[in-house]
């Protein structure tokens, strides 16, 4: 426990906080894949047939085979407390078995996967919102687990720093005072010691106001008046509502990602607004799986510099590669592309926190 101490100082929670975190996020991860699983449900049929009729429990209709042709039930029904285990498993894992096929693909060929999708092949991958569902539920249920969260005291670390300030400054002032009475009314150095103290008794008069220090202004009084004002007041729970918002509004990527590639292809009519839908999802679903291995890595003594390292070599090659392959580009062509996409993404992402911060103002 001692060895994982200053990864928990470094992410800001206690051995309690990180026992919660663990259950929030295996709740999260739990709902996460069930959602991708509502979208990418099964196909109503078995692989092989069974040698003999067996009547179904739920419409009465006979059938061969392992699912009935009418409403898509079993013909096996288990009465055991493994198959709720395996339920939950097969739920939230399993998505119909496309799981195993897609991943692979998406990590080491997105190119290929999204161009196969949007080609038709559907019944053997995962379609991207159910991957974009569960891959961004599981990255924060793994940030929980491994406790990267808001601080819940953003804002007494602040104030705590400006009180100790302000003792410090207290404490020389005092120094300074009881140095003045020692010496002697005609001495000079009298004279020094009160351009100190005055100096000093200055820094501690506007230390002590941090509620009048305005942080920035942009002269438009919604955002002053409204998300600037919220976040002075309480910082911590405007920080809790932004990651909080993160998860459940992080499908709006999506929306605001697609008119910028599909003005990089305006001129190019065999390529629509889906087939960018489907590009952004996969790579969005890839950038979450990213972020879940490095917040493991990171959880490493020491393995800091390699998430770090990883992010700034898969991430670029990733989507060029995804842009490239997909688009069935030139190198040329597909490196402007990726080069324009590397300042919209930065764009997209200013946009997002923007608009999150706005629903948690509000």
């Amino acid at each position: 426990m001692a060895k994982n101490a200053p990864i928990a100082q470094r992410f800001g929670f206690t051995e309690a906080r990180s026992m919660s975190g663990i259950g929030e996020g295996i709740g999260t991860a739990i709902e996460g894949g069930l959602l991708g699983r509502a979208i990418e449900p099964q196909t109503g049929r078995g692989d092989a047939d069974r040698d003999s009729a067996a009547s179904c429990a739920n419409c009465a209709a006979t059938f061969l085979g392992h699912y009935c042709p009418e409403c898509g039930q079993k013909a096996h029904i288990h009465r055991s407390l493994a198959a709720i285990g395996h339920d939950i498993v097969h739920g939230v894992l399993h998505l119909d078995g496309k799981l195993w096929d897609t991943l692979p693909l998406l990590t080491f060929k997105p190119g290929d996967l999204t161009r196969r999708y949007v080609a038709g092949e559907r019944a053997k991958f995962v379609s991207p919102m159910a991957m974009f569902l569960f891959t961004v539920f599981a990255m924060f249920a793994v940030f929980q687990m491994v406790g990267i969260s808001a601080p819940a005291d953003f804002g007494s670390r602040f104030t705590d720093g400006s009180s100790a300030f302000q003792t410090s400054i207290q404490q020389q002032i005092t120094t300074l005072e009881q140095e003045r009475d020692r010496l002697p009314k005609t001495d000079a150095r009298r004279e020094s010691v009160d351009g100190e103290l005055t100096v000093l008794r200055r820094i501690l008069t506007n230390t002590g106001k941090p509620e009048t220090v305005r942080f920035s202004s942009t002269g438009i009084r919604f955002l002053d008046d409204g998300i600037i004002a919220k976040w002075q007041q309480n910082p911590s729970l405007m920080l809790y509502k932004l990651q909080s918002n993160g998860y459940k509004f992080s499908w709006l990527l999506i929306p605001l990602s697609v008119p910028f590639l599909w003005l990089m292809f305006a001129w190019r009519r065999q390529f629509k607004a889906y087939d960018h839908a489907v590009f952004v999802t996969y790579s969005l679903s890839f950038m979450s799986l990213l972020f879940i291995a490095m917040s493991i890595i990171g959880t490493v003594p020491g393995g800091t510099m390699w998430a770090g390292l990883l992010f700034s070599v898969a991430a670029p090659l990733h989507l060029y590669k995804q842009l490239r392959h997909a688009y069935g580009l030139t190198r040329f062509s597909a490196l402007w592309r990726f080069c324009v996409l590397l300042f919209c993404t930065q764009f997209v992402s200013l946009l997002f926190l923007l608009i999150l911060g706005i629903l948690g103002a509000f």
